[in-house]
């Protein structure tokens, strides 16, 4: 191959690369607006209460608020569960299987409730605890784990630690 077309192809991996660097670029500038995500941990219910395979459902319901000019979706939420500072174990609210133009749309100014099931084994945690979720007897509830958000050009995660 002659200098001139290696010159020329060296020039076109270049560019390429270089373009590819101002997407990633672009794509970064939605991060500290996503950033200021707000969340609360807005209640913790039994749901149902299987006494025969001593379980029980819970329905964790987290708030999300987009005080930011940036419109986006909430793909995942991995968290652990804590009651009276005791783990209950972990949990996972997901829309990763939908498109991003079927999940809530978190607008500016948007205030969302996203539901979860939590499932709850009695042999995963202290007998005084179980029974003090199942009577409502909790004082405080605590939630840590990262949320994932998404823009059409990013994904941020986020670690976060809520309580009631």
């Amino acid at each position: 191959m002659a200098l001139q077309s290696k010159l020329v192809v060296y020039a076109a991996v270049a560019g390429l690369l270089g373009m590819m660097g101002i997407i990633v670029w672009y794509a970064s500038l939605d991060n500290p607006a996503l950033e200021q995500i707000e969340m609360e941990l807005k209640d913790v219910e039994v749901i149902s209460v299987n006494k025969i395979a001593n379980t029980a459902e819970l329905k964790v319901t987290f708030l999300i608020k987009n005080p930011s000019e940036k419109t986006f979706t909430v793909s995942l939420i991995n968290y652990q569960l804590y009651a009276d500072g005791e783990l209950l174990g972990s949990g996972q609210y997901s829309t990763q299987d939908i498109s991003m133009t079927g999940r809530a749309l978190f607008i500016t100014g948007a205030e969302i409730p996203l539901k979860n099931t939590f499932d709850l084994s009695k042999i995963d945690v202290k007998d005084e605890i179980y029974q003090a979720v199942l009577e409502d007897e909790i004082s405080s509830f605590k939630v840590e784990g990262i949320i994932t958000l998404e823009t059409a050009w990013s994904i941020l995660e986020k670690e976060f630690v809520i309580a009631t």
